[in-house]
């Protein structure tokens, strides 16, 4: 039995409470937060639980295994030191922390206490990516993929302490590094702030890869539609997936282009090499997809990667190759889209 603490109860606290209640051989013991209004729910619907403001009663709980941190990202660090100090496993919500150096240091600290350290790049655990990831890998896949384009906007909510690329990008981020093998090579982004905290509320970023392969994100805290859309093109097929569809998130087009050349004369009796293009629209396939919730699925992985000391599918070095993109990307903001060559 891995016996859990959850620390920070806002928007996501409830349904990681939840869910890790559903997982087998799992125990939540602890749920710490600073506002007493949030524990006092937590007992009427968890009498078992036991509910804090004091960090450190987890911390010196020697009957505690797992930590789990679900606050503010500028926090992120801190409290994952401290957990690995006192020799427990920690999953942190994303991103990871703020900056690459902090990521690393708590890899240090995991590596050395002999603990798990985990991300939760809950879009990992759905049915619909792991359904982009088999058919991009099968024989009858969409052919060398191209291009990747992903749109994540919506009204609110705006944060104070982080940008609209580190809010949303994650999530989409690690689907790109999850589905693509390649490794990224420089990034360039741009945002404005329209707020006077100079935090800025819309911004658009592009990855980029030595093969040509292009990655492209665009993020907004000012949308008056929600959207969740991601586009992968490949040479021979191309995948629409749609997050908000309740019964079609992914759409496989049969549809795609060829170049080919061929030689005009000119009049100095030179060859002239013009470019054609050939356009194929064919059919649209919708597969079936496990509509299991991607959250039990984390927590399962969590839980299950401790007991078998294995690695977990949203493991560190997920979040640390996000932290790494989502750090670049800042710096071009800074430099008015400068490209920025990745380490």
């Amino acid at each position: 039995m891995i016996t859990v603490a959850i620390v920070g109860f806002g928007y996501w606290g409830p349904n990681l409470l939840r869910n890790f209640n559903l997982v087998p051989n799992c125990q939540v013991k602890y749920v710490c937060d600073v506002e007493i209004e949030k524990l006092n729910i937590i007992k009427k619907q968890y009498p078992s639980v036991i509910t804090t403001n004091r960090f450190e009663d987890i911390l010196k709980d020697y009957t505690i295994d797992a930590v789990v941190i679900a606050t503010p990202v500028f926090t992120h660090f801190e409290l994952a030191r401290k957990v690995l100090i006192h020799g427990k496993n920690v999953l942190i919500e994303k991103p990871m922390t703020s900056t690459s150096g902090e990521a690393l240091e708590l890899q240090r600290l995991a590596h050395e206490k002999n603990k798990l350290l985990m991300v939760d790049h809950t879009f990992l655990y759905t049915g619909s990516v792991q359904k982009m990831k088999q058919i991009i890998a099968s024989d009858q896949g969409i052919g060398n993929i191209k291009y990747f384009d992903s749109t994540r906007i919506n009204l609110g909510l705006f944060q104070s302490d982080i940008n609209v690329l580190w809010d949303l990008a994650p999530h989409d981020i690690s689907i790109l590094n999850y589905l693509i093998d390649e490794v990224p090579f420089s990034v360039n982004a741009t945002g404005v702030s329209h707020t006077n905290n100079n935090i800025e509320n819309i911004a658009y970023l592009t990855v980029n890869y030595k093969s040509g392969f292009i990655a492209h994100f665009n993020c907004s805290w000012t949308s008056p539609v929600k959207m969740r859309t991601i586009l992968i093109g490949g040479d021979k097929k191309m995948i629409v997936f749609n997050d908000l569809d309740p019964t079609e998130k992914i759409k496989i087009y049969d549809t795609g282009y060829n170049y080919r050349t061929n030689r005009e004369g000119r009049k100095e009796g030179q060859d002239k090499l013009r470019f054609l293009v050939d356009y194929r629209v064919g059919d649209i396939y919708v597969p079936k997809i496990d509509s299991k919730e991607a959250l039990f699925g984390m927590a399962f992985d969590f839980i299950n990667s401790i007991n078998e000391n294995k690695r977990p599918v949203s493991d560190f070095e997920s979040g640390l190759k996000v932290i790494k993109i989502l750090e670049a990307s800042q710096q071009s903001i800074k430099q008015s889209g400068r490209e920025i060559i990745l380490n």
